[in-house]
């Protein structure tokens, strides 16, 4: 398995999906449930094998990812070479912009000299979607790229 096994919730909400996808192995309902019962271990396999190209079929698509910590926020756009990175630091360890306050803080005094902007092109491995999909291990999650498009103009 390339990345990991969807959760319960995510192989439920992609219920026709699943069902799609056993079709195409030619499995009927009759023998998907024959194969849980008798085979686990192969019906792991195809979870295994549909959460993987569920996974290629998102990564690929993502075009932003955002990550926030108490003082950073991690912006990136995921373009088809490299990514680039926007990092928002905020130097004041009293001001935490995963709370709302903190991020009321942060709209309100961007030009404080509390708040520093970095920009940086980072290179793909060999994987990018390996790469995307540790990012969002991580805690970064994928978005339209509001943010990152906002904080590009403000910087550039």
């Amino acid at each position: 398995m390339k990345y990991r096994r969807l959760t319960k919730e995510q192989f439920e909400e992609l219920h026709q999906e699943f069902i799609n996808f056993l079709a195409t192995q030619s499995i009927t309902h009759e023998e998907w449930t024959n194969l849980k019962a008798n085979k686990p271990e192969l019906a792991e396999m195809e979870l295994d094998v549909f959460s993987d190209l569920i996974w290629e079929g998102v990564l690929n698509k993502a075009e932003y990812l955002e990550h926030f910590a108490p003082q950073h926020m991690y912006l990136f756009r995921l373009g088809k070479k490299k990514m680039k990175a926007i990092v928002v630091n905020i130097k004041n360890p009293e001001i935490d912009i995963t709370t709302k306050e903190g991020y009321n803080w942060l709209r309100d005094n961007l030009m404080d000299d509390n708040v520093e902007f970095l920009q940086a092109d980072k290179a793909y491995s060999d994987d990018k979607n390996l790469d995307k999909f540790k990012m969002i291990e991580q805690g970064a999650v994928i978005t339209k790229g509001d943010l990152f498009q906002y904080f590009d103009n403000l910087i550039s």
